[in-house]
């Protein structure tokens, strides 16, 4: 707590730092507005009482930061985005010229965003059309003509995409992973409605089990901030070199490997997914024809937030992308190679491809303890609410991982630019 106070005293004491908080927090403000700005023609009391009637749509709004219960014009929240970006990921694996772009670096990042973005605009306007048959078909809208349904798909649309030029103007001028804080102030800003539900409540019999539920997310947080900063340290020697009349070399380091390298990635982009079958499922659920009307009941009963099936779907979608993105982000390849540039070699090792066999061989199996957590994290809320009765603290284990693992992340970018900062003064000294 003491080193978190001194970050944050030295941050705002830094004009540079401080004024990039308060550009992201103007950001967060700006947002929050727009979340709050209605799109004409909807019911909103009938539209809070089937959200508070519907778990998934519930846990739905909890991720849009309430925008879809106000449906306002961000009522799509995020999750267009996030869907485009795991394709391009997916893609990548099967289309050598994306994975190449995605090895070139800035240049090759900055190509892949922008079609991120282009795709976002046919999976918004997809999106739009099933909640405006959702919304339609609950009576909570009335019917549009094509014109009124198509400022209503151009509104929403343009609200994501407002949204995600929001999140990548934090990532630029601001701190932070920009996408990961908006959906961080969504799920906060929620929270003081879900407490006032849940004390409304309260009473003799559940204040028991309300304490018990307090705790265990006492336990999780603590094993988020636990897991997150754990490291497996791998020992890198350095051989002594002799360039013209210098020695360089001679000496030890570390190489830390995260047990949770993938940070709250997997979460957000497991939730997008097996959510969207739900919402297609949702939109079918009404269809005259009978094959369709069946599949999406099948869907929507499979899917069920309390279910077996939908659980167990979670885990699996957050191990595995757990996984995927951890192959992404750290290359044992690369990073052997790195090594073996600057003279450097891991004990019992020999340098290259071994190197390569070794971290990956490493990786593999703390990664697997880290995919484990986040899976257990994910499906533990289910259990908890079954055991304690607490229904209305919809938040669970996911919505706490992501609040504070973009807590975790933020707190070390802005530790970042503070070092880097003091080096620059003692440089210039």
């Amino acid at each position: 707590m003491d080193k978190i106070l001194a970050i944050f005293k030295n941050s705002v004491n830094s004009p540079d730092i401080r004024r990039k908080l308060l550009f992201t927090a103007l950001i967060f403000a700006v947002s929050r507005v727009f979340a709050h700005i209605p799109v004409s023609g909807v019911n909103l009391l009938q539209l809070k009482a089937l959200f508070a009637q519907n778990q998934f749509l519930g846990l739905l709004d909890i991720f849009s930061g309430g925008t879809l219960a106000n449906f306002s014009v961000m009522a799509l929240g995020l999750n267009p985005y996030i869907n485009a970006s795991i394709i391009f990921q997916l893609l990548g694996m099967v289309f050598p010229k994306i994975e190449e772009l995605q090895k070139e670096g800035e240049q090759g990042r900055q190509k892949i965003n922008q079609y991120t973005r282009m795709l976002t605009v046919p999976l918004a306007m997809l999106q739009g059309v099933g909640m405006y048959a959702l919304l339609r078909n609950q009576g909570i809208i009335s019917v549009l003509n094509p014109l009124d349904l198509v400022s209503f798909l151009v509104v929403t649309t343009a609200g994501t995409m407002l949204l995600v030029w929001m999140g990548e103007m934090i990532t630029d001028k601001g701190v932070g992973n920009g996408i990961s804080l908006l959906i961080f102030a969504g799920i906060i800003s929620r929270l003081p409605v879900m407490f006032g539900q849940t004390a409304s409540t309260v009473n003799a019999q559940n204040f028991f089990n309300l304490g018990v539920f307090a705790v265990m997310g006492l336990v999780v947080i603590a094993s988020i901030v636990i897991i997150n900063e754990a490291t497996r340290q791998i020992t890198v020697y350095y051989a002594k070199q002799v360039r013209g009349n210098k020695m360089y070399g001679g000496q030890s380091t570390h190489l830390p490997l995260r047990l949770n390298q993938a940070g709250v990635i997997p979460i957000i982009f497991a939730v997008s997914l097996v959510l969207l079958p739900s919402l297609i499922a949702n939109y079918f659920a009404v269809s005259k024809i009978p094959v369709l009307h069946d599949i999406a009941t099948l869907i929507t009963v499979w899917l069920n937030p309390n279910g077996f099936f939908y659980n167990a779907l979670y885990f699996i979608l957050v191990v595995g992308f757990t996984y995927f993105y951890t192959a992404v982000v750290f290359n044992p390849k690369k990073i052997s190679e790195e090594i073996q540039k600057y003279g450097g070699f891991i004990p019992g090792i020999r340098p290259g491809a071994p190197t390569a066999k070794y971290l990956n061989y490493i990786l593999t199996r703390i990664t697997l303890a880290g995919a484990l957590f986040l899976g257990v994290i994910a499906i533990f809320p289910t259990i908890a609410r079954a055991a304690t009765n607490v229904q209305n603290l919809l938040l669970g284990g996911t919505g706490i991982l992501i609040v504070v693992s973009v807590i975790l992340e933020t707190i070390k970018a802005i530790e970042a630019q503070l070092v880097m900062r003091n080096y620059e003064g003692f440089a210039k000294k």
